[in-house]
């Protein structure tokens, strides 16, 4: 019996080649429900990554809390690096009585290094006040809507956002009214 061989110009499925990342179960559900996202490669621990857009984070938020997801674990931010995107990213967990298996979804928001700014979640959990804060301070992303949005970290009257990558460190700091 003759084998089969694979060779590398057969014909790819074109589904295969386009797919970005395996759908999961909060990605059918925000589109079954007509919210615009990206499905993203899930993380290490499996889980499910989803990019949004700046101008639909607060309607998918919103969906997302009615659906069940009603604990912020943690809001932050990071840098892919000089002349690249700022990101704020949303881990949300669904909790429910059974709480050793909950349901969770990363959200990503890839934001452009001059002016990023991004809606508040503020108003949906509670818990991103001082999150939201801390990235403000750090990078520099304006969260618009937020109550007290002003550094938490850094001197009110420092200059730029130490946690991106192409910071340039000053070379010294005066205290001013330290005591």
């Amino acid at each position: 019996m003759a084998e089969e061989v694979n060779t590398p110009n057969e014909a790819v499925d074109p589904q295969e080649e386009t797919a970005i990342a395996p759908v999961g179960p909060v990605s059918t559900w925000l589109t079954t429900n007509g919210f615009e996202h990206q499905s993203l490669t899930a993380d290490h621990l499996g889980v499910e990554m989803v990019q949004v857009e700046a101008d639909l984070l607060l309607p998918l938020c919103t969906a997302l809390y009615a659906y069940g997801f009603n604990y912020l674990q943690c809001q932050g931010a990071y840098d892919e690096g000089p002349g690249k995107s700022l990101v704020s990213f949303y881990h949300l967990v669904k909790l429910a009585e059974d709480t050793r298996n909950p349901e969770e979804v990363r959200l990503k928001v890839f934001l452009p290094r001059e002016n990023p700014m991004v809606p508040s979640v503020y108003w949906i959990w509670k818990a991103a006040d001082w999150q939201e804060r801390e990235c403000y301070d750090m990078f520099g992303i304006v969260y618009e809507g937020h109550p007290n949005l002003k550094r938490i970290l850094m001197p009110e009257d420092w200059v730029g956002w130490p946690l991106r990558k192409d910071y340039i460190s000053p070379d010294f700091y005066e205290l001013q009214d330290a005591y």
